[in-house]
């Protein structure tokens, strides 16, 4: 590496994902991450997808490890999506060959992080614990993973297709489940929605929701009010890192 990592800026989703696309042709050796924006505006009270956030969420991990990607593509719009520091500083489950996991942890964990508990996994997000077996889909993968496990022991690990669920491939990697909320109802978080509640009449019934634990529609909205700070890409980027804007005009507009 000739030197630190770049940010590079752009106008909006479809210059950055065409950059990235480009990046990535024209020079394989360096590795580029795309660092989206949410597809919904916090106003709008929508939930991020969970694809959208669980790239934003491996960016951020990658950030964090001692060989951090070497270029992250970002609009304008995601770098005013800041993220709260609970959930950057969340470790991920993992699901490892040969490695241990508790089944009932590990669904605790999951529904933490805004996973949904289902029969059945068909979508990003979901995910279902049976006997010995931990069904999950990974929030950027393309197909759904089952850990087939031995008491803690993960036996194998395979992909499967969500139409008849039978295997696609075995995988001899780990597999990293990012969350797929950005805003993690952790008890911190749940007691500042309680003490802030009464300050704000306006949104106090989602507040109180959020206090019990229920992850109301929109709440990522919510989130400077409930999490002990709120943190922006360009404070995540190392220290040696610099910045690229794309058609600055476009950008300052934007």
């Amino acid at each position: 590496r000739k030197s630190g990592p770049s940010l590079v800026v752009t106008p909006g989703t479809r210059e950055a994902e065409q950059l990235v696309t480009e990046l990535r042709f024209w020079a394989p050796e360096r590795s580029t991450l795309l660092f989206p924006a949410w597809e919904t505006l916090p106003h709008e009270r929508l939930v991020p997808s969970p694809d959208i956030v669980g790239a934003r969420l491996e960016v951020v991990r990658q950030l964090g490890t001692p060989n951090p990607p070497d270029i992250v593509v970002a609009p304008v719009r995601a770098l005013m999506q800041q993220i709260p520091s609970e959930t950057v500083n969340t470790q991920p489950v993992v699901l490892s060959p040969g490695g241990e996991i508790d089944p009932m942890d590990a669904a605790e964990q999951l529904v933490g992080f805004g996973y949904e508990r289902c029969d059945l996994v068909e979508r990003r997000g979901q995910f279902a614990v049976r006997g010995g077996i931990i069904d999950v889909f990974p929030p950027t993968a393309a197909h759904p993973v089952r850990a087939e496990l031995w008491g803690d022991t993960i036996e194998e690990l395979r992909e499967f297709a969500v139409t008849d669920q039978r295997t696609i491939s075995t995988i001899d990697h780990s597999v990293i489940l990012e969350p797929v909320r950005e805003l993690l109802l952790t008890d911190d978080v749940r007691e500042r929605a309680r003490n802030q509640a009464d300050k704000h009449p306006h949104v106090r019934s989602e507040l109180h929701q959020m206090a019990e634990g229920i992850a109301v529609p929109g709440m990522e909205a919510l989130a400077p009010l409930v999490t002990a700070r709120m943190v922006a890409l360009p404070d995540l980027m190392p220290p040696d890192h610099s910045v690229v804007i794309i058609e600055p005009q476009r950008v300052a507009i934007r």
